[in-house]
């Protein structure tokens, strides 16, 4: 199926006015697709995905269970082969990159939030939005400490994950996946299992701090209610 992106100058979350795309805050693409397409032996999913963001671009993929969603997300992250058409992450075409490659391109270019937080319990929250750290020798608690804090979290960073609420969790892993400052955040039902009021406030603070830090963020959803009046591309 074709699929047609509707864009706006601005977006609107909870109230809040972000930045316009354009201008300085557009410093290049950070990610484009061309005619990417992708089937199963008795489905086409989606063909023809044609996407651009730049720094600071917010786009919403909308569309039921089932539609695709997940599939794209990993296409775009490089999580699944690519079929028909290309992927590129600002200069960099991720057809023909070798896993070991794409896995050291994808530690600090890219971040990911999940509907599951994948914490892991042994860690306290603090250790686990450093894991990235560890892996790209970036280590610096206290700017995981201060992304803790501007997600409200500052006084639970000592705590295991079975110590905090499912909302806190979320959190959480949307700091782990900012914390190295990707250019680009791609989240696939990150309130899927929230109720109402915490799927609002896990939303609003991850696309608030994704503009603080100039990330572009793609965000799958069959929320329709919970993501009116972002820019948004349909599947199904």
């Amino acid at each position: 199926m074709n699929l047609a992106a509707r864009s706006v100058g601005s977006y609107r979350v909870l109230g809040r006015w972000g930045v316009p795309s354009g201008g300085w805050y557009a410093l290049g693409v950070v990610l484009r697709t061309v005619h990417l397409a992708y089937r199963y032996p008795e489905v086409e999913l989606f063909r023809n995905f044609n996407l651009e963001l730049s720094p600071g671009d917010v786009r919403v993929i909308l569309g039921p269970s089932g539609s695709g969603k997940t599939t794209l997300i990993h296409l775009l992250a490089g999580l699944l082969a690519l079929q028909e058409g290309e992927v590129w992450w600002g200069a960099t075409n991720l057809r023909g990159l070798g896993e070991e490659a794409l896995a050291r391109l994808r530690l600090g270019y890219l971040g990911l939030v999940f509907q599951h937080h994948y914490l892991m319990p042994e860690l306290t929250a603090l250790e686990n939005v450093l894991v990235p750290g560890y892996l790209a020798g970036r280590v610096d608690p206290a700017w995981g400490l201060e992304l803790l804090r501007r997600v409200g979290l500052a006084d639970r960073a000592r705590l295991r994950p079975q110590a905090l609420s499912g909302g806190e969790r979320q959190r959480v892993a949307v700091v782990r996946a900012l914390y190295l400052r990707p250019k680009l955040l791609l989240a696939d039902e990150p309130t899927g299992s929230l109720d109402r009021r915490n799927a609002e406030r896990v939303l609003a603070l991850m696309l608030e701090l994704s503009h603080d830090l100039g990330a572009a963020v793609l965000l799958a959803t069959h929320d329709e209610h919970l993501v009116q009046g972002l820019p948004e591309l349909r599947l199904g």
